[in-house]
Parts: structure tokens; C-alpha cells; sequence
């Protein structure tokens, strides 16, 4: 038998994403809201959408259920999963549902609140990873020190004396 991934207080109760998920829940944002983008612009069969178009698309894309996604243990390590994750393990088990949907929602907003509409959906407009890399790149990104896997090491603080 498979056990589930052992969730600690924090990952269970609180209102946040853990740090340690940070970068896997931006790239589940940023595939949800390039899946959402990409649909949107299909469907009025011309590429670029008006603003008040990608507004609405993504707030739709934030507010969905977010469902699809959940926590699984891979090498000891908790992972984010769900579509656009990679290292999905099919035989592990994923706990869904809980405080997850609700942290990915809250994250989304404030990555759009943060970036604003127009330079996330100029960032879509660029193409592959453009977005993902406004979102979860860069030195103070999310990924930034995910590199090599885990959180980066607290900055030492200054002698404030």
C-alpha cells in the first residue's frame, strides 16, 4: 500500500501556501492562466484579445475550482500537483481538495494584483515561458532559488547596531 503524503499544521490549516510550494503553484497559475488565455483567443477566432477580454479571462482563470490540484510525496519531498506540473508519479497518492484549491486561487489574484493585467497578458502574447518567467522567475521569483530544489537560505541579517 501507498501512503498519503504526511501534511504538517501548516500545511494543513494554514491560509497560505507553504514557501517549500511556492514555485510548483506558480507554474500550476501560470499554465491555468495561459490554458485560459489560449482558449479565450480561439474562441473569438482572433489572436489578441481586448482588455477587457483578458481582464475577464482572468479573473475567471483565478477563480475557478482549482480542484484538479493537490499534494503528492516524491523522494520524501512534498510536490504540487496537477495539470501543466511536471514529475507527476502515478503511483503515489494526492490528496486534493482542503486548503489547496483556496491557496492556488488566493496566489493567482495576488500575482495578477502584483503584475498587473496588461503585462501578464502582454507576457502570454510573447509566447511559451514568457509567462511563467514573469511570474515565477527573476532573482525574487518564486523559482528563483528552486534550481537546485528548496527554499533559498535566509539572507543574514545586517549588524543594525
Amino acid at each position: 500500500s501507498i501512503p498519503a503524503p504526511q501534511l504538517s499544521a501548516e500545511e494543513r490549516l494554514s491560509p497560505h501556501m507553504p514557501r517549500a510550494l511556492h514555485c510548483d503553484a506558480c507554474h500550476a497559475i501560470a499554465y491555468q492562466i495561459e490554458e485560459q488565455l489560449r482558449k479565450a483567443e480561439g474562441k473569438l477566432g482572433r489572436k489578441a484579445l481586448s482588455e477587457s477580454d483578458y481582464v475577464e479571462v482572468l479573473e475567471r482563470s483565478c477563480s475557478q475550482g482549482w480542484e484538479s490540484y493537490g499534494v503528492q510525496e516524491l523522494d520524501g519531498e512534498k510536490r504540487l500537483a496537477g495539470p501543466g506540473l511536471p514529475r507527476q508519479e502515478p503511483m503515489t497518492v494526492m490528496v486534493t481538495g482542503g486548503p489547496w484549491p483556496g491557496r492556488l486561487s488566493k496566489m493567482c489574484h495576488s500575482y495578477v494584483g502584483e503584475r498587473g493585467e496588461a503585462q501578464i497578458y502582454g507576457a502570454h502574447r510573447r509566447g511559451p515561458g514568457a509567462l511563467r518567467e514573469l511570474l515565477c522567475g527573476g532573482e525574487k521569483g518564486p523559482c528563483a532559488s528552486g534550481k537546485a530544489g528548496g527554499p533559498a537560505p535566509p539572507k543574514a541579517l545586517q549588524n543594525e547596531l
